[in-house]
């Protein structure tokens, strides 16, 4: 077997959030016996890697991110022999597995968190972030929750607050506790021995807190309204300094990438939420001792356009040197593209295809974006995620992203189920169900197979560099160059007809999809609305 310790340098990963994928067992909630059951599907899209969605044991309080056994697979979801004939199976068909691990904070259920509150001198009473209230009994600092209010919740117990990033049930691991540390690489290793080739780290920037509980002071550059601030939630009217993205932090990922090097092929990508996610991306993947890959909110948000995506890759190329960026357009945390970015058309999400799958690094494609799902409306009765349920109606939450795939249309429930699901299938769905576009030589997800199958021919797409040229308008033309190979992107982002011209001639790849390519007059370049080509320098 060849082997290829850099398998991760373009790959594209699908993520599948197990509960809504497939219901193999009819109780209305998606397993890992589905996924299993899946796999020819998604290695049909060319995919070269699977992210998996929390599995672990849990009261589901967060939907499997409140992990109470750091070993173990909850009872909705299966059993470890299920994991392990889905890796197996997994791996026949070449595709590779990770796993989405939950570092900085557990379930209040997980056993750990039910001694550590007992008292203030049991074994583990310093294995979470303990604090005595301020004199009047506030707690002891500013910090809030990304769930909305305080960040710390009393425990009438060892009468000391705790903290909590996010829900009160999922209070923060302690990581300047070494035993904290060597718990934790010690469940990492447990799933290594299993065979999971890698990690999705969740929030893996939060991991440490400021040991002085300093405030944190306000955020100078957010003002209520303004582009990535919801005005129903105050988080992002703080400058978080002092409750994530500490600098011990990267003494921590050193050691996390140091067993993973004692397990060859495997690879680590990280969720970064920060003020300065850039800046961050760039030092947590930097000097080839940190993580392989990491991921920002920078294409997670509202904002779209052809001037807009060339700034957001342009900064970050300039900030990660020789850092590998991991790029995503949807995932199980915000609205799903279609409707976020306002795509009126198959064409349009086939431009945004185009160009995810050219930028230089890899890719996370969400279950369901190869198929152009729109966000599903929810009634508020039907709601389960609870930040929704708090900010409801002014912000709904994540489950009009999270209702179950469609595989047939005339099915009930989509084919997701013969039960009825945790979440209902959205009824405008049913038109993209997989059974449909598996036999539209125009679809989306046709052209999804298509083009990730092209992609993986162009060693130019998979490793190469990137430089961005001069164009019209809502236009994007950047090169990919590779050895003595360069490529021309060219994408028209916008409902009218472009013209692009070049300093020079360029060839047209004939190999790609049909629906690749324009109309070249000697160096100019006529592309329909929402039309891209590929070419040759």
């Amino acid at each position: 077997m060849i082997r290829n310790p850099d398998w991760w340098r373009g790959a594209v990963i699908y993520q599948v959030y197990p509960r809504s994928f497939y219901d193999s067992n009819g109780d209305g909630i998606g397993d890992l016996p589905g996924v299993t059951a899946k796999l020819d599907y998604i290695a049909s899209l060319n995919v070269d890697a699977i992210w998996l969605s929390p599995f672990f044991t849990s009261p589901m309080k967060d939907f499997g991110y409140d992990v109470s056994d750091y070993r173990n697979v909850d009872p909705i979801f299966g059993t470890l022999s299920d994991l392990d004939k889905l890796i197996a199976e997994a791996h026949k068909r070449g595709l590779k597995i990770m796993i989405d691990q939950v570092l900085s904070h557990s379930s209040d259920q997980h056993p750990w968190f039910a001694e550590s509150r007992q008292s203030r001198t049991n074994a583990r009473a310093d294995w979470y972030v303990w604090a005595d209230p301020k004199p009047d009994g506030s707690p002891p600092n500013n910090w809030l929750s990304v769930f909305g209010g305080s960040a710390w919740a009393w425990d009438s117990r060892r009468k000391q607050y705790y903290l909590h990033n996010f829900l009160t049930s999922q209070p923060d691991l302690n990581f300047h506790n070494p035993e904290v540390q060597e718990q934790v690489l010690s469940d990492v290793k447990f799933w290594l021995d299993r065979g999971v080739d890698g990690f999705r780290l969740d929030a893996i920037n939060f991991c440490f807190h400021d040991q002085q509980l300093r405030d944190n002071p306000p955020s100078k550059a957010v003002k209520e309204g303004s582009i990535g601030v919801r005005k129903e939630n105050p988080y992002a009217y703080q400058h978080h300094k002092f409750d994530k993205t500490r600098p011990e932090n990267l003494q921590f990922l050193k050691k996390l990438r140091a067993l993973l090097n004692e397990y060859p092929e495997t690879t680590t990508v990280g969720e970064i939420g920060d003020d300065d996610s850039l800046q961050t991306m760039a030092d947590y993947t930097s000097g080839g001792d940190k993580l392989n890959m990491a991921y920002s909110f920078d294409l997670l948000t509202e904002q779209h356009g052809a001037d807009f995506f060339r700034k957001t890759v342009d900064g970050i190329e300039k900030k990660l040197t020789d850092g590998w960026p991991c790029w995503a357009i949807g995932n199980h945390d915000v609205a799903r593209v279609a409707t976020r970015w306002k795509a009126e058309s198959e064409e349009q999400l086939k431009a945004y295809m185009v160009m995810l799958l050219t930028l230089r690094g890899s890719v996370c494609i969400y279950q369901g974006e190869e198929l152009g799902l729109t966000e599903a409306e929810l009634q508020y009765e039907d709601l389960v995620d609870p930040y929704g349920i708090t900010f409801w109606p002014e912000f709904k939450g994540r489950d009009g992203c999270r209702t179950p795939m469609v595989w047939h249309h005339k099915e009930s429930h989509g084919g997701f189920s013969d039960a009825r699901p945790w979440l209902p299938v959205y009824h405008e769905h049913y038109s993209a169900a997989v059974a449909l576009q598996h036999a539209e030589e125009n679809s989306v997800l046709t052209a999804y197979r298509a083009f990730l199958g092209w992609r993986r021919t162009q060693p130019v797409l998979l490793k190469g560099d990137i430089e961005f040229l001069d164009s019209p308008k809502d236009t994007l033309v950047f090169t990919r160059s590779h050895g003595k190979q360069t490529l021309l992107i060219a994408l028209n982002l916008s409902n009218r007809p472009a013209t692009i011209s070049l300093s020079s001639a360029a060839a047209p790849v004939e190999s790609t999809p049909e629906f690749i390519g324009g109309q070249w007059q000697g160096n100019e370049l006529k592309l329909e609305p929402w039309g891209s080509d590929i070419a040759r320098l």
